[in-house]
């Protein structure tokens, strides 16, 4: 059995061939590709855009939980919940104004802001419960919709 043809080395191919085995990709090879990365990319940023949003309001739905939950022990401890003048800040270091919380210690470590950076509301009396926790949302003003929709404790 005679052995297997081999291959011609490249300086024996003709000119043509020679040039197209080095050429590489073509333009056309290239735009095809550049066209598929921009179609996915078009379909998956926006997902991931609003994904983030979405944790963002996750976020701040557990802190004012967390914050709601910290003002009742407060409140079991001291009969009262803090002031407005007070604020959350009553949640982290001990009143200077009145009432004096008689059995206070802290309830958090710190006061965290919210997921945009700003820190959040409390009103006593509030407008949807006896008080009110919430963020303004991404927009960081009162009322709005989706991502800047206020994100409270009655939510």
């Amino acid at each position: 059995m005679p052995p297997p043809p081999q291959p011609r080395p490249a300086r024996d191919l003709p000119a043509v061939a020679r040039r197209r085995a080095a050429a590489g990709f073509t333009l056309i090879e290239l735009m095809v590709v550049l066209v598929i990365i921009g179609v996915l990319a078009a379909l998956i940023v926006p997902n991931v855009l609003d994904r983030a949003d979405d944790a963002r309001v996750t976020a701040a739905r557990t802190d004012v939980n967390n914050l709601m939950q910290a003002l009742k022990l407060y409140r079991l401890d001291n009969q009262r919940y803090p002031t407005a003048e007070q604020g959350l800040d009553a949640l982290v270091r001990r009143p200077t104004t009145g009432p004096i919380p008689p059995n206070w210690k802290p309830y958090v470590e710190k006061l965290p802001n919210d997921p945009w950076g700003r820190p959040y509301q409390y009103l006593n009396p509030g407008v949807r419960g006896e008080i009110d926790v919430f963020s303004f949302g991404a927009d960081g003003q009162p009322g709005g919709e989706g991502k800047d929709a206020d994100i409270g404790f009655w939510q």
